[in-house]
């Protein structure tokens, strides 16, 4: 396992658990990470504060939608407040399946991602582009005729075309049951700093993450209920009240949105003759 750690090059999940504090990565990402925060220092307060909406919105939908099953794909590495932590205070017997494609994630998820005893955590080695292969090897944990919570945070940006990113959202969306949940919360295209920050990673040899336009990010969103207040930057995505009056701008935006139950076809009236 470790032979495949490339240690020389930097990567996204290490160079993020970097900017949110963590101990999980190399010399190469936290130099990379020093020389983004000279370009665009808001970067941190955008990893700090995706990290808080993760939070928030599982919490949502375990305590006020009574969902009981996560999907959380682009998992990255453990920190503090794990969707299945999460989720398991506020319901014990709370499913997730964890999803990367990463050796060193892998390694510290099935290590520290452990379940409360009442429900149940997954490790899947898998790679979001493979839809059909992730849902399959997360039905031996979740019960995908039941509504699931998709978790894609700060992972679409991986996919550099639009079209193949909406795509395989609705690719997951259309084969997990009405009821379930998207949430999805990326950086945007809203500053030049951001896409300073981009481009600076872009060229460091890391696999490519492409800032999007909010309207971008709304999209993912076709055809589902969007829960109030709709796509936000993910500070404003219901704060907690005692901190609403300090709440900084940041180049990331997000959401969650229901899928509705199918609409039932028009019966025929007593008169029709077709």
């Amino acid at each position: 396992m470790r032979a495949r750690i490339d240690t020389r090059t930097p990567h996204s999940a290490r160079f993020w658990n970097y900017f949110v504090g963590g101990k999980d990565n190399y010399e190469v990402d936290r130099a990379l990470g020093d020389h983004i925060k000279t370009i665009f220092p808001g970067l941190a307060d955008v990893a700090r504060t995706s990290r808080q909406f993760l939070g928030r919105t599982v919490e949502y939908l375990a305590r006020e939608q009574g969902i009981r099953q996560f999907l959380d794909i682009g998992t990255g590495l453990p920190t503090a407040d794990n969707t299945h932590e999460v989720a398991q205070r506020v319901a014990p017997d709370a499913r997730i399946a964890y999803v990367d494609n990463d050796p060193l994630v892998l390694a510290h998820a099935r290590a520290l991602l452990t379940s409360a005893p009442q429900g149940r955590t997954a490790f899947i080695d898998a790679d979001l582009h493979e839809p059909d292969a992730v849902l399959e090897q997360a039905a031996a944990t979740l019960d995908l005729s039941r509504p699931v919570a998709l978790m894609l945070l700060s992972v679409l940006g991986h996919v550099g075309d639009y079209q193949r990113a909406r795509g395989l959202v609705a690719r997951y969306m259309e084969q997990l049951a009405p009821g379930s949940h998207l949430v999805v919360c990326d950086s945007t295209a809203t500053s030049t700093g951001m896409i300073a920050a981009a481009e600076a990673y872009n060229s460091s040899g890391a696999i490519p993450y492409h800032v999007r336009e909010v309207a971008e990010i709304a999209g993912f969103f076709d055809g589902l209920e969007t829960a109030e207040p709709g796509v936000v930057q993910v500070t404003r995505w219901r704060p907690a009240p005692d901190g609403a009056p300090h709440l900084p701008d940041v180049d990331a935006y997000g959401a969650v949105g229901r899928k509705p139950q199918p609409s039932r076809p028009a019966g025929r009236g007593p008169l029709s003759t077709a």
